[in-house]
């Protein structure tokens, strides 16, 4: 690809995180958005500078409702197929890389009672720190802080907080070493 192709798709990238995320309470500079994906605000979006979301294989989908807030810093990396929501806090802090199809909601939408699943439980924030890397298709839970530093892999459900720079695995995730 010549230079000049390169810096027509990113112009045309550019563009597209400027519609995309026209509602955001800020968008940073830089920030991309490759494919179509589905941003709902119904509630505060603060995304930060250079943000790469790609939404070409399967949809992409972004969410904040009611009085949720949804952050994501800067220089962070999403992957086609995720669904990010946030009812209360979801923050992604700088430097991240979320990989493909990971599932991250501040809520379960439903309580676990028979009697009880029509009502929508409490919401519990989730935060990634800094330079936090999820592999394909990791579930993270409401409540979970995940720490400076930590690699979650794929296929993991983060159901706990995961301590900085730690190698997390499995169904539920568990720390198998320290980075």
């Amino acid at each position: 690809m010549s230079s000049f192709q390169q810096v027509w798709q990113d112009g045309w990238a550019v563009l597209r995180a400027r519609w995309y995320f026209r509602k955001a309470a800020s968008l940073g500079a830089k920030a991309r958005v490759w494919g179509r994906p589905v941003v709902q605000n119904w509630g505060r979006m603060i995304i930060g500078s250079r943000l790469r979301l790609v939404s070409t294989v399967a949809k992409t989908e972004l969410v904040a409702s009611g009085e949720g807030l949804l952050e994501i810093g800067d220089n962070v990396f999403i992957n086609y197929g995720c669904s990010i929501a946030a009812n209360q806090l979801v923050r992604i802090g700088n430097n991240c890389n979320i990989g493909t199809y990971v599932i991250m909601m501040d809520n379960d939408f439903h309580r676990l009672e028979p009697e009880r699943r029509h009502e929508r439980p409490e919401s519990a924030p989730i935060i990634l720190e800094e330079n936090v890397w999820l592999g394909g298709r990791v579930i993270v839970l409401r409540g979970v802080t995940i720490g400076a530093g930590s690699v979650i892999g794929a296929g993991s459900v983060v159901t706990k907080d995961i301590p900085p720079r730690s190698l997390a695995v499995g169904m539920p995730a568990r720390v198998i070493r320290e980075l």
